[in-house]
């Protein structure tokens, strides 16, 4: 298997911690993740009212999905962090999660974005991924 090979076009404004595009060679396989949500195993709410807490909790429930696929945090090639807010700050509040764990290794390509609400109540950080899942030794 290739790894993915990520970039950064050096002509275009450079990104803050993520990649301008990224290349899987055909034939490597590839997790569709669904939307990662700061819940609980039992199904509670984490961190309401906290983005920092929540963004926490969902990329820690990221990780347990893509691990449970085979996969991992450093192969994600491509996601999109939902943010409850329309304040750039509330976005780079939960950006700055992402930036500091294994997600933000590579870098990959992401989209961040403002939302009005997500699915559960209280809901404030939601993260969907698409990750490659490397050969079985």
């Amino acid at each position: 298997m290739t790894a993915p090979e990520r970039t950064v076009v050096p002509t275009l404004f450079p990104p803050p911690g993520y990649a301008h595009a990224a290349v899987v060679e055909a034939g490597t396989r590839l997790a569709f993740m669904a939307g990662s949500v700061p819940l609980d195993p039992d199904g509670r709410l984490v961190g309401e009212g906290d983005i920092t807490r929540q963004t926490a909790q969902v990329v820690a429930n990221l990780d347990e999905a893509l691990r449970a696929v085979g996969s991992d945090l450093s192969q994600v090639v491509a996601s999109t962090v939902y943010v409850v807010g329309d304040e750039p700050a509330a976005l780079s509040e939960a950006w700055d999660v992402v930036r500091g764990s294994a997600l933000h290794d590579g870098p990959h390509t992401s989209t961040l974005l403002g939302t009005s609400c997500l699915g559960y109540p209280g809901q404030l950080v939601e993260i969907t991924a698409t990750a490659v899942v490397p050969d079985r030794p």
